[in-house]
């Protein structure tokens, strides 16, 4: 039997999305349901369940051979389990457990999100022929992934990279994570609109946008708030990736997600602050570029785990069968 496909899962805060992935990177059949994390833990399963079910049904499942998972973490890889902060109810959930149960006993890759964003934009993206770069996504969290010796590093457990909760304020406010001036805290979509708006920000007009594309927008007219809380973010961001690159010395860093749409509002002021965090020698010509890959880098980046390798896999019979 060919097994030339692989299926892909990406679970966000907001989404779950799934998707058969051929070895060159293309989605072949797509699907996507909201996540229902405000619901207890069967009704985050049941959406991940109508994501699985239908691509266990489709024409081409014969030919899968593995399933990747990247997920909102932090993630456990060695036990299959998930305690994503934004999914309130999964609390050491048994992810591959419940995956095996609707796909069966092939082999199952589970890495932080950080981490397959890395691996697709690494594969596929804007770090493709980068030995040393760092993924991140900046969307309603933070997140990363680290590409070291030209190879996906996910750590033992699936989070390395998880640039997110590297605190750069350490009296900063407690974030859900339980730790203090967390990146993530800062320069999220949701908490650069927070403190806009705690700063006296409004968005235009009744029923404005009041997220962060709003923020950004204002920011593009000149509004002094709007531009402070770019700045500000931008300044967590570049503490966290000096921090980062000065531990692994890294070549390039690859930004995606929602708040990465904003362009030069974002990669203007990060760019600056980088000069005054990233000052020796062998950090101060760090390349930040936008991701490529948009929506999909979750789930390109999830199948490409199982292309690649990783130590991650859980064969069949492994923890969380």
């Amino acid at each position: 039997m060919t097994t030339d496909l692989v299926a892909a899962v990406d679970i966000g805060g907001t989404k779950i999305a799934g998707a058969l992935v051929n070895g060159a990177g293309e989605l072949l059949h797509r699907l996507q349901r909201p996540t229902r994390a405000k619901e207890p833990a069967d009704g985050v399963l049941r959406s991940l369940t109508e994501v699985l079910t239908p691509l266990t049904e489709h024409p081409l499942w014969s030919r899968v051979g593995a399933v990747g998972v990247g997920s909102a973490g932090p993630v456990d890889a060695r036990n299959g389990t998930v305690s994503p902060v934004n999914i309130g109810s999964w609390r050491d959930f048994p992810l591959v457990e419940n995956i095996r149960k609707i796909t069966g006993d092939l082999p199952v890759a589970l890495v932080g999100d950080g981490a397959a964003i890395a691996a697709g934009e690494h594969w596929m993206g804007a770090a493709r022929g980068r030995a040393n770069a760092l993924c991140m996504v900046v969307s309603t969290g933070v997140g990363g992934g680290l590409i070291l010796d030209g190879r996906l590093r996910p750590g033992p457990t699936g989070n390395a990279g998880h640039i997110g909760h590297i605190s750069v304020d350490f009296n900063g406010e407690l974030c859900p994570c339980g730790g203090r001036g967390c990146v993530e805290r800062i320069a999220s979509g949701t908490n650069i609109a927070r403190y806009a708006l705690a700063s006296g920000w409004r968005p235009a007009g009744p029923g404005g946008d009041a997220t962060a594309a709003g923020v950004a927008e204002a920011a593009r007219g000149g509004d002094p708030v709007a531009l402070e809380a770019y700045e500000r973010a931008a300044r967590a961001l570049a503490a966290g990736i000096a921090a980062t690159a000065t531990l692994v010395e890294l070549e390039t860093v690859v930004i995606g997600g929602g708040v990465s749409q904003s362009g030069e509002v974002l990669f203007g002021p990060l760019r600056r602050a980088l000069g005054s965090y990233a000052a020796l020698p062998f950090v101060r010509d760090l390349d930040v570029v936008p991701a490529e890959l948009g929506t999909d880098a979750g789930l390109v980046g999830a199948a490409a785990v199982c292309w690649g390798g990783s130590d991650t896999f859980l064969s069949p019979g492994a923890a969380g069968n």
